[in-house]
């Protein structure tokens, strides 16, 4: 998959929002985060200039240095709030939500309104950190991507 420019963020490739909702991550961010061991993803509000949202799991989150994040939400550590329940934390919002094994997940109209995105949008998967990877909605590098030569996968 491409760099947008030398040096700049890796694109795993786009990811269609289906009019059900669901959502496909890439196969090669889904090898990289091992995103569907554990088959349940933490979703998290992205920045205010891409938007859309970060996904990760327990596994690269809790033992992380942002690991208190899920120490200080027992709800979301232990899965009792309600998947697809956004939750508060220190200017950002967090939820679970299950992942299949192909790497689908489901977003309901509430979350969606939630992260001001909607069915028919396609979402920039791009490498974050090694904790998340973003599923960005908006701002220069959906820009960017858009004018690219080269081919970016739709999944």
């Amino acid at each position: 998959m491409p760099q947008m420019n030398k040096g700049g963020k890796f694109i795993f490739g786009k990811s269609l929002i289906r009019t059900d909702g669901t959502l496909r991550i890439p196969p090669q961010a889904m090898e990289e985060y091992h995103i569907a061991d554990e088959g349940k993803v933490y979703l998290f509000t992205g920045s205010k200039i891409t938007g859309g949202f970060c996904v990760t799991r327990k596994g690269l989150l809790h033992p992380s240095k942002l690991g208190h994040i899920l120490d200080d939400t027992p709800p979301l550590l232990d899965y009792s709030a309600g998947s697809g329940e956004f939750i508060k934390y220190k200017g950002r919002s967090y939820c679970w939500v299950e992942i299949s094994q192909e790497g689908q997940i489901l977003l309901t109209k509430k979350m969606m309104d939630f992260l001001k995105v909607r069915s028919g949008m396609e979402l920039l998967s791009i490498r974050s950190s090694d904790i998340a990877f973003t599923m960005g909605a908006k701002g220069p590098l959906l820009e960017k991507a858009e004018n690219y030569d080269g081919e970016i996968p739709l999944f």
